[in-house]
């Protein structure tokens, strides 16, 4: 005899157990695959800065403690400054997550591995990246980078991804970004970056210096006369000017971003070799060789320019200000067009020249500070005092090249 469940269970009951059993299915079904995703990659690939990764960035702060470009979500894991971070949403407790990243003409193949302690959460985070440190140094175009990631969540697979970054010019400056939660985020202090006390073509100049007999030698703050300070000031400037520098402005790239922005600045190289500056170029350029003599330096902004200081005294009580641009082959005219200054020192010697534009350049420049100097020390966007000391080292240290 045959038992007949249709018969037992009237009609409304069995569409009733129908329903509650398509209701279990269903969430059977919906809970692996919300745990386990068995459809597509369950990760994403992206940075901070629009698909933008910056050799002066990495190579600055390799070996600081600094961390400029800090993620909007601060409960990031890993290191910011491998500028490269995956998004991945954690199924379980304390999940064990393996990251690998191929190797790209930048960097070399890494693997890292990390635990995400919280279940249903979606982390970001920012595996080990071995960068080709000379790598980043010589590259002086930006051109386009496929980073490949593949990741896996308690063993099992996650996926592959491919993403495509732009990798900027050495010479590019990371002047300040918007990040995912629209904050802007100033980051001057890399132009720190490109001044450049260590550079082993400073002998060579200085030796030019010496050799002009301005001075017998260059003794930083050791007279306690500032009017020595200044004659070794004036020994760097005689030098430079001596050597045929031209003003070239040159400050634009190729970078089309509206969370990034950036500055082209010459490497100390770059300047030497071209006996080419703007002013950026020149104060950095300029600040590397009173760091190189033991003369503080200070890059000072304002919208649209910078120009260079320094202090004339251990104490740091007085402060001179360079406008570099008159290094180059310019007019006077075009900056004192009251004075007429052109056809006066028609004539003259090069070393009178230089004295006079050595002159001329501290009272331009310190004009423009004096009428922007409450807006320099108030920390607004293109705005800045940089001192070029112990602290902006611990943070930021120069590129070379």
């Amino acid at each position: 005899m045959k038992l007949n469940l249709t018969a037992l269970i009237p009609a409304s009951r069995w569409k009733l157990v129908s329903a509650v059993l398509a209701l279990i299915i269903i969430l059977c079904v919906g809970t692996f695959i919300y745990r386990y995703e068995p459809f597509g990659s369950r990760f994403e690939i992206t940075n901070e800065l629009g698909g933008n990764i910056f050799p002066v960035t990495i190579l600055s702060t390799a070996t600081t403690d600094a961390d400029i470009i800090v993620p909007a979500d601060t409960t990031y894991l890993g290191n910011p400054k491998s500028c490269i971070a995956i998004k991945v949403k954690n199924r379980g407790t304390n999940s064990k997550l393996r990251i690998e990243v191929a190797e790209t003409p930048f960097f070399a193949r890494s693997v890292s591995e990390f635990i995400l302690p919280e279940a249903g959460k979606e982390y970001l985070v920012f595996p080990d990246i071995v960068w080709n440190y000379q790598a980043l140094l010589d590259n002086v175009q930006a051109m386009p980078v496929g980073v490949s990631v593949q990741a896996t969540l308690n063993g099992r697979e996650l996926g592959s991804r491919v993403h495509t970054f732009s990798m900027r010019s050495i010479n590019e400056c990371l002047l300040g970004y918007i990040d995912s939660r629209m904050k802007f985020h100033d980051t001057g202090k890399f132009f720190a970056a490109y001044v450049n006390e260590d550079n082993p073509k400073i002998s060579q100049v200085l030796r030019e210096a010496l050799d002009s007999r301005i001075v017998n030698r260059f003794w930083g703050y050791q007279s306690k006369d500032p009017k020595l300070v200044d004659r070794q000031v004036y020994a760097l400037w005689y030098v430079l000017q001596k050597r045929g520098f031209r003003y070239s402005s040159i400050s634009n790239s190729s970078l089309s971003s509206n969370v990034v922005f950036t500055q082209r600045v010459r490497t100390f190289d770059d300047a030497l070799e071209s006996a080419q500056i703007n002013c950026v170029d020149g104060s950095a350029l300029f600040a590397s060789l009173l760091k190189a003599i033991n003369i503080n330096p200070i890059l000072v902004r304002v919208p649209g320019h910078m120009f260079v200081g320094y202090y004339t005294d251990r104490s740091h009580s007085n402060i001179h200000f360079l406008e570099t641009s008159l290094i180059g082959d310019i007019n006077l005219d075009d900056f004192f067009p009251e004075e007429k200054l052109d056809s006066t020192i028609v004539g003259l010697s090069q070393e009178k020249i230089s004295e006079i534009m050595f002159e001329k350049s501290k009272e331009y420049a310190t004009h423009i500070y004096q009428e922007n100097e409450a807006l320099i020390h108030s920390g607004k966007v293109n705005y800045m005092f940089l001192e070029i000391d112990k602290v902006t080292r611990a943070y930021v240290q120069p590129i070379g090249k």
